[in-house]
Order: structure tokens, then C-alpha cells, then sequence
């Protein structure tokens, strides 16, 4: 199923996947900390830093019973910590979501694909 359905007093309201992993991917690069998403190349085991067109890459989402599950696939600023950058991510991703989509998260999983040195 590509699009997730909220079903309301008025009709039925349809969001395409992509729209919510654009939208999360947005939230998640305004967290510190988060320099972007990465794209994991499986066969080769390479890691590649996404360009904000194309940040969806990073991010998978699926729905399972009316609630939203995410991966995110981030690279972090070096010397930042890993634990506290994870919760803000997935306090003001669930937070955000829920409020835009009306629908729960129930899960949020972090990689953390890679560091980067920020000058």
C-alpha cells in the first residue's frame, strides 16, 4: 500500500508515503545535531550523504494497523551526543507527525550511518 488512509466523519483522507517521509525528513534536518540523511548502499556497503531534494531516500515508512513506523538513516556532526541527538529526533518527529497526520507513531528507528566533521 503506498498511501496511508485516515478514515474521518467526512470521507476518507489518503497520504502518499513519500509525502510523510518528505515531511519527516524536513522535521529531522531542523533537529541539532542531524547533518542529513544517507542513502546505504547494501551490495557495497557504502554510506552516501543525500541532498535535500532527495532526503526521502534515507527514510522508510510503512503502516501497520493505522500507525506509522519510520527509519531514519541519518549522519550526525562529529562530538555530538549520539543518545541525546536520537531522542530529540524521535520526540519532535512523533510529535510533528501525529499533530499533521492526525494519525499515532508507533515507532521510530535511528541509524546513525555516519559522522561528519562541521567546520
Amino acid at each position: 500500500m503506498k498511501k496511508s488512509s485516515i478514515d474521518t466523519q467526512l470521507g476518507n483522507i489518503k497520504i502518499d508515503k513519500d509525502v510523510l517521509a518528505q515531511y519527516a525528513g524536513a522535521i529531522a534536518m531542523e533537529c541539532f545535531g542531524i547533518v542529513g540523511m544517507a542513502s546505504v548502499n547494501v551490495k557495497d556497503g557504502l554510506v552516501q550523504l543525500l541532498k535535500k531534494d532527495s532526503m526521502t531516500r534515507g527514510i522508510s515508512v510503512s503502516v501497520k494497523n493505522h500507525k506509522l513506523n519510520l527509519d531514519f538513516h541519518v549522519i550526525i556532526s562529529y562530538g555530538v551526543n549520539i543518545a541525546a541527538v536520537s531522542d530529540v529526533l524521535v520526540e519532535t518527529v512523533k510529535y510533528k507527525l501525529e499533530q499533521f497526520t492526525g494519525m499515532q507513531v508507533d515507532k521510530i528507528n535511528v541509524y546513525i550511518e555516519g559522522v561528519k566533521v562541521i567546520d
